[in-house]
């Protein structure tokens, strides 16, 4: 098709886009079991974003409580017990808030953001409907996870890390 050809193109009847999203929703789950498997190398550290009212979230009440919608948590130094279920498509790890251990147990589906800092590295996935959505609440910022001696947990921006610069030479 040439390029100033103005045609307006078909709408596909194949669904690109969900198979795009699903592939990349599979690199954070590949990037989670090397990162259990072989731990983080160099200064590699994970910002993940999930919807907590998604089905299949596992977290405590005290957490759900403070962030009804979405939660960004900080796989860096100090994380433990990350395992990866491939089949299940949802990782667990235990983090600490506030000096208060807590594990997650969270389905891929509800991770809305993944970013590597260290290699400016991101990506943003289309929150997808939850069967019985919660009622709307007022959006709260995402919050890292520190680990026990850092203290309690800080507000992250993931703005930095969301699209990668076009290289410059």
């Amino acid at each position: 098709m040439a390029e100033d050809d103005d045609t307006p193109l078909p709408e596909s009847l194949l669904p690109y886009d969900e198979w795009t999203e699903d592939a990349l929703r599979l690199v954070v789950l590949r990037a989670l079991d090397h990162a259990s498997r072989e731990g983080l190398p160099g200064e590699h550290h994970f910002y993940i974003t999930f919807a907590t009212a998604h089905p299949g979230v596992a977290m405590p009440d005290r957490l759900r409580a403070q962030y009804p919608d979405e939660m960004t948590i900080v796989l860096q130094h100090q994380f433990r017990e990350l395992s990866v279920d491939a089949e299940a498509r949802r990782f667990t790890v235990r983090l600490s808030f506030g000096g208060v251990p807590a594990t997650l147990d969270i389905p891929l589906d509800a991770v809305t953001a993944f970013a590597d800092p260290a290699v400016r590295f991101g990506l943003q996935f289309a929150v997808r409907e939850a069967e019985n959505p919660a009622e709307p609440e007022a959006p709260e910022p995402p919050a890292a996870a520190p680990a026990p001696d850092q203290g309690p947990a800080e507000v992250v921006s993931l703005d930095a890390f969301r699209r990668r610069p076009p290289a410059k030479d």
